[in-house]
């Protein structure tokens, strides 16, 4: 028996798709906020923080000036690195097996992450999953260079093409409105997962929407007798 896939490469968002570092996002948040005046968000208030650029969240959810958004982007990147981009975050079940049998199958895949790059590496090389991604692309640290899903994505197929991955039928793997507006801006489908922060109407537009592992294991990948 062999598996194939109805898709090419696969996309992979990395925050409340792949990982869960909300402890970590929770603490740096509150850290930071309190740092610059303001107040820290509750776990429930992480539905506005994680996924998006930090540089538009905290001009969108505390009202902060585009300068000042940047200094806060920029004590909290030297929070992450202090703490160690890898603490406080976890694999969600499952997701780590069903990667590496994508790759098994000869199946590209690369991260297409608004996190910053330098801790999508550092996280894909933590958990055992580099080897399995042809291509790993994340924002600049100043999230501004490279910051929009749009082009985050545009430039996780540059890479993969470049790689000589078959780019012909995409798909990303996410969890938020952004991740279907970012894909959509460059003709790629979505699979919506629901194991993250999100608000339901997010998946809106999505091509399929799972909640759990085995729902999407069933899309990316296919036994053949």
């Amino acid at each position: 028996m062999t598996t194939s896939s109805p898709w090419s490469c696969i996309l992979w968002d990395v925050d409340g798709t792949i990982v869960d570092a909300s402890v970590g996002i929770l603490s740096r948040l509150d850290r930071c906020l309190t740092h610059f005046g303001y107040a820290a968000p509750t776990r429930a208030e992480l539905v506005h923080w994680i996924g998006p650029p930090m540089y538009d969240s905290f001009q969108k959810n505390v009202g902060m000036t585009p300068e000042q958004s940047t200094e806060a982007v920029a004590y909290y990147r030297a929070l992450g690195k202090a703490d160690g981009y890898t603490a406080n975050v976890e694999l969600y079940p499952g997701v780590g097996e069903l990667i590496a049998d994508v790759a098994a199958a000869g199946i590209a895949q690369a991260t297409a992450s608004s996190k910053p790059e330098v801790q999508v590496v550092a996280l894909m090389e933590h958990f055992g999953l580099s080897e399995h991604m042809q291509a790993m692309a994340g924002a600049t640290p100043d999230e501004m260079t490279l910051a929009t899903k749009a082009d985050i994505v545009a430039e996780a197929l540059r890479r993969l093409k470049a790689a000589g991955a078959d780019t012909s039928r995409p798909v990303l793997i996410g969890d938020r409105h952004h991740d279907v507006d970012g894909a959509a801006a460059n003709g790629v489908p979505v699979i919506f997962v629901r194991w993250g922060f999100s608000w339901p109407h997010e998946s809106e537009g999505a091509q399929a929407a799972v909640d759990t592992m085995a729902e999407l294991r069933r899309l990316l990948l296919t036994a053949e007798v």
